[in-house]
């Protein structure tokens, strides 16, 4: 694959707004404000129109959804063409009545949507109640060919996920996108906080380095209470850029809105498959057994 020029990544770390029409006009501002400082390839964060409200199964939060494409894809795809640069959309698909996803659309410098991923792996843990909202994506691990090269995009639980990670490299992606809503639970932050937000920025550069690529973790900030009361989520931000040696080039704050900036330069990614050959010495022939739930024997 030829080469493709550095260019400047922007990972916009955000709250949402009151209502999601607010959302994505302050998503909108924002975009065109990484384009001024010189991003061509922009990412929000997981959901990023919405509250999080897989805190609570509640079914009239169906009617958050909307299709690819759709209002929130036009909206943004504007942006894309007047900025003449690529941007990759998270939010709430509604595919049927009864099938929805959490999904991402990306979206080209001529303001299409060149595709869509669905995010594979749903959790169900406390407050993130997703399996109640989200089928599993069927889309497969995806490569976009973008104007500024190959992109691969995954969904924050799939971030956790080596194999994910492997098979959208496998596809040439430069660099792996992780749009991202993970937060602490407050009664946990002063014994867990620091640990919990170490192990997911060590899996993510470690994807790096295993893959020779870039990773991209853009996450929500604020701490967000659902309206049926509690403690809530407080999202941790840091969203960060890392090489592919795991280098974290540029990071944001755990609670402020920012957007990160970053280079990109694809040629780093060809040396470093090069002289760590991870890809050249994978022995696939003696791994079957992955697509096995667990080794009895």
């Amino acid at each position: 694959m030829p080469h493709h020029k550095p260019y400047t990544v922007a990972l916009i770390q955000m709250a949402p707004a009151d209502t999601p029409a607010r959302s994505v006009q302050k998503a909108v501002e924002l975009c065109f404000e990484a384009e001024k400082l010189g991003a061509k390839l922009l990412c929000l964060p997981e959901l990023f129109a919405t509250p999080y409200f897989c805190q609570t199964e509640d079914h009239a939060h169906f009617a958050l959804a909307e299709p690819i494409p759709g209002p929130t894809t036009e909206a943004l795809g504007r942006v894309a063409k007047a900025a003449s640069a690529n941007i990759i959309a998270p939010l709430f698909e509604r595919r049927a009545a009864g099938l929805y996803h959490n999904s991402l659309a990306v979206i080209g410098p001529d303001g299409a949507v060149l595709g869509t991923y669905r995010k594979m792996h749903i959790p169900d843990d406390p407050l993130f109640y997703e399996k109640f909202y989200f089928a599993p994506g069927d889309l497969g691990f995806k490569r976009f060919d973008t104007a500024v090269g190959p992109v691969g995009t995954l969904i924050c639980w799939d971030q956790w996920y080596p194999e994910a990670a492997r098979l959208t490299a496998l596809r040439g992606s430069h660099i792996i996108f992780y749009p991202t809503a993970i937060g602490w639970h407050p009664s946990e932050k002063a014994q867990y906080g620091d640990e919990q937000r170490e192990a997911w920025m060590t899996i993510q550069r470690a994807h790096a380095i295993a893959n020779g690529c870039y990773v991209a973790a853009v996450n929500r900030v604020g701490h967000e209470i659902p309206e049926a009361g509690g403690d809530g989520l407080i999202f941790w931000g840091s969203s960060f850029l890392c090489g592919p040696m795991g280098t974290v080039i540029a990071q944001a704050s755990t609670g402020k809105e920012e957007i990160v900036l970053g280079e990109v330069d694809p040629k780093l990614v060809d040396t470093t498959r090069t002289h760590w050959p991870f890809l050249r010495d994978r022995r696939i022939d003696a791994y079957g057994s992955l697509e096995k739930r667990f080794i009895d024997e």
